[in-house]
């Protein structure tokens, strides 16, 4: 995947338009303070009540307890998507981001050793200590959906998942466990929030405010390229003879769609938190105007689709909804990557997630 290639003027950040200097500190700051920060705790409190959840399941195996344990999940996954676009960082260091979420996963490799440890109840996986140190597919968002949602998932309700249900502890234990170290990190007052916060000469990361800020342009710039390109576009075909529902993130836990909504609330909050508002001329406000209704559109166009993604696709007034998704996705890519970057004076540069 390559980077999007993002040039600044200044080291301040000033937008070309009204020349009113606005510290990158402080937009770093308030972007930290007000989204990043909050939106990792609330993944990391939600993925420990998964795991709470999961491992009431395995004590007293029961359908209520199977349901609370598939709900959980589903708020864990959608609390993840507000978050996963922020691809820097703490969630970089030790694969923290493919031992959370390991997709796209053309090639089936994680459902693939799943299912062969849950074949052979492969002990290591079914200990939260060890499964650290198995493949990152196992150990996150795919795995455990499988676990509670795939084929015989129903056996969790009873005597007969017993390996499974320790398989699938051992995932949500390992999913809450990344998910504290990553809030932890992000918390820390002299770890990376700090670094990307104080740009400067001697910063080993970013030399001036144009680097800090390149980096969270990046977010919302290659985050509705990913979410339109590769997360919607992977399963919608331009026609319905071309769309492969199975490759849809979610699909067997019905969340796809809401794991897509949930990618626009995050930016929203993102943009939200940041008052990058704040930096624009009176005249250039439309732009700001603009992304915050297209972010509220399309976000709730792809909550008010529900279902499996199969009944999603053959319904034509569902799918027209997925279709504005990708409208609206696209309209977002201009009003970030044009409109707004050229108030702020920054160039954008090459971008692709696929290839050359």
């Amino acid at each position: 995947m390559k980077s999007l290639a993002l040039a600044l003027a200044f080291s301040l950040f000033i937008p070309a338009a009204t020349q009113a200097a606005m510290p990158a500190s402080d937009v770093i700051g308030q972007a930290v303070e007000g989204f990043v920060r909050p939106a990792y705790g609330d993944l990391a409190e939600h993925a420990a009540a998964l795991e709470t959840a999961v491992e009431a399941l395995c004590k007293t195996p029961s359908q209520d307890a199977l349901d609370s344990a598939r709900a959980e999940f589903g708020q864990v996954a959608q609390s993840w998507s507000k978050v996963e676009l922020i691809m820097f960082g703490p969630i970089r260091e030790g694969n923290r981001l493919e031992r959370l979420l390991f997709w796209p996963d053309r090639k089936s490799i994680g459902l693939k050793q799943v299912q062969a440890a849950l074949a052979a109840k492969d002990p290591d996986a079914a200990d939260a200590d060890r499964i650290a140190g198995k493949s990152v597919a196992m150990q996150g968002f795919g795995a455990l959906e499988y676990v509670l949602f795939g084929t015989d998932s129903g056996q969790l309700a009873g005597s007969e998942g017993a390996y499974r249900c320790s398989f699938g502890a051992a995932v949500a234990g390992n999913i809450a466990a990344v998910s504290a170290e990553v809030r932890d990190a992000w918390n820390r007052t002299d770890g990376f929030a700090a670094i990307w916060g104080s740009p400067g000469p001697d910063n080993p990361v970013y030399r001036n405010g144009s680097e800090a800020v390149t980096e969270l342009m990046g977010v919302f710039i290659n985050g509705l390229e990913m979410v339109r390109d590769v997360r919607l576009r992977g399963f919608l075909g331009s026609r319905p003879e071309k769309d492969k529902p199975k490759q849809a993130l979610y699909w067997r836990s019905q969340g796809t769609t809401a794991s897509l909504a949930a990618n626009l609330e995050g930016l929203h909050g993102l943009f939200r938190a940041s008052h990058l508002t704040d930096a624009l001329s009176p005249e250039a406000r439309w732009i700001a105007e603009s992304i915050e209704i297209q972010l509220t559109n399309g976000a709730e166009a792809a909550r008010s689709v529900q279902g499996p993604v199969e009944e999603v696709l053959a319904d034509p007034a569902r799918r027209e909804k997925l279709d504005y998704y990708g409208t609206v996705t696209s309209s977002l890519s201009n009003l970030f990557g044009v409109r707004l970057s050229g108030e702020f004076g920054l160039t954008a540069g090459f971008s692709s997630l696929d290839g050359d």
